[in-house]
């Protein structure tokens, strides 16, 4: 999996892309294969506010309940309604339309201190080796 190069990363393995005045937040290609299959998700409502590596959300597979962290300190300006139904859309297309929450941004300078799709590689590929030590 190659991840996109717009993205912003963070070790806990969520991923932010910014959009104009917004930022879409989800979870990566590598948190969805780790958890297994999806089954249920736990958003937060548009208006509530997170501060960084803040959980903003959980969610459930079949192998366990993880929290998803915010990657910025934001505001939730929506929230993707199609994931409640179909939170199997998390495994299928994690960096398209299984994004989680989009928020508007108190810093954008915040941004910096997160991951590249390089360095995130970089960092996946660490963690794997020290896995399988």
């Amino acid at each position: 999996m190659s991840y996109p190069p717009n993205y912003r990363y963070t070790r806990e393995h969520e991923w932010i892309r910014l959009e104009n005045d917004t930022a879409a937040v989800g979870i990566t290609d590598h948190a969805q294969e780790q958890l297994g299959d999806i089954v249920y998700l736990e958003l937060p409502k548009v208006g509530d506010r997170f501060s960084a590596t803040q959980p903003l959300g959980t969610v459930e597979s079949v192998k366990a309940v993880s929290d998803i962290y915010s990657p910025v300190t934001c505001e939730v300006v929506d929230v993707n309604a199609e994931l409640a139904a179909h939170p199997e859309l998390l495994n299928q297309d994690p960096h398209g339309a299984a994004w989680l929450v989009k928020v508007r941004l108190a810093d954008r300078a915040q941004l910096d201190g997160l991951l590249s799709a390089e360095q995130y590689e970089a960092y996946i590929a660490e963690e794997a080796v020290k896995s399988d030590k």
